[in-house]
């Protein structure tokens, strides 16, 4: 199983075959830990965002633009910002900002 963290989900990220899916909040600690024991697969395509979860985790996450295929080898660990537009050049959440990690999967 490949883990691999991206920052948004998308419809283009599944095939036309028909897929199932759950969706299950987790804690910063839980996608630490997935990063520690499985190593997480950077998919965050814009580099203040990547150094935003950066801080946020603990851990370098690089900024690396590649499109997504969900299937059944792949979970995904979605953080969905949520707050104001980041500003340029930002590596910390703003004041007010959030970041909810999601892990997607095949059910």
């Amino acid at each position: 199983m490949e883990f691999i963290l991206t920052n948004a989900f998308s419809i283009n990220m599944l095939s036309h075959q028909g897929h199932d899916l759950a969706f299950r909040p987790v804690n910063v600690e839980a996608v630490q830990n997935l990063n520690r024991n499985h190593g997480l697969v950077s998919a965050v395509g814009h580099a203040d965002t990547a150094a935003v979860l950066s801080s946020v985790l603990g851990f370098d996450v690089p900024c690396n633009r590649v499109n997504v295929e969900l299937d059944r080898d792949h979970s995904l660990v979605v953080a969905q910002y949520r707050g104001p537009r980041l500003p340029e050049g930002a590596t910390e959440l703003p004041a007010g900002a959030t970041i909810e990690f999601w892990q997607v999967y095949h059910i």
